[in-house]
């Protein structure tokens, strides 16, 4: 039963409208998270560190954490394959190309794709730079995220490279969140505006706030 889903166009699409809006909910949450850089570094820091011992005493340290990253994981997996897969089933099935593009198709409807290769390869450069330190600028600090940040945004191509994928975020949240609507049934006539500002508003929220943090270093309000 379960293949059979997963086989169908139907079921990928479910698929990858369920695993991007958990990925969805982490981001509005992690902005909000990162968001307590403007208030200095001991609020920072100890934000980090409470993500760390979240579900104390039941849970051990950090085993809510990678609960959270396990399933990210698996939903960043479900939702690439989904989309592949799907991306290589249109192509067979219409093997060349439109003479002429949807007249309503929009700037982020065409990008989806390459703004999807865009965020994956940000998340292992994101996950190398702050996460192991393994592509971090200068000298790592494990437990000190507050100037590990700060090191990444002194350079210029931490910067262009972080505001570059937030961009190609907030595209890929605009149609995807109208799309994953459609797919779980949400869509009418009498919803499908407010769908759609929904989208914009989260898309816009999410892009700004997260480019906030470089620019914040940038202009030297945070250092």
């Amino acid at each position: 039963m379960t293949r059979t889903v997963w086989d169908s166009s139907v079921g990928k699409k479910t698929v990858m409208a369920v695993s991007g809006l958990i990925m969805l909910m982490y981001l509005v949450v992690h902005m909000l998270g990162n968001l307590k850089i403007f208030f200095g570094s001991g609020e920072f820091n100890h934000y980090a560190h409470w993500l760390r011992t979240l579900g104390e005493p039941f849970l051990h340290y950090e085993w809510a954490l990678w609960i959270i990253r396990v399933v990210l994981v698996v939903a960043v997996v479900a939702h690439a394959t989904a989309a592949y897969q799907l991306s290589r089933r249109d192509i067979r099935a219409r093997p060349n190309k439109y003479v002429h593009k949807k007249p309503r198709s929009s700037y982020a409807t065409r990008t989806m794709r390459w703004g999807g290769i865009i965020l994956g390869l940000f998340i292992v450069w994101h996950i190398l730079d702050l996460t192991t330190g393994t592509a971090h600028p200068g000298g790592f600090q494990p437990g000190h995220p507050y100037q590990n940040v700060i090191d990444t945004f002194s350079t210029w191509y931490g910067d262009v490279i972080y505001i570059a994928a937030m961009l190609a975020l907030g595209l890929h949240i605009r149609h995807g969140f109208w799309s994953a609507a459609q797919t779980l049934g949400a869509g009418s006539r009498t919803r499908d505006r407010a769908l759609k500002i929904i989208a914009d508003v989260l898309a816009l929220v999410l892009t700004v706030g997260f480019i906030s943090v470089p620019v914040g270093v940038m202009t030297g309000l945070v250092s």
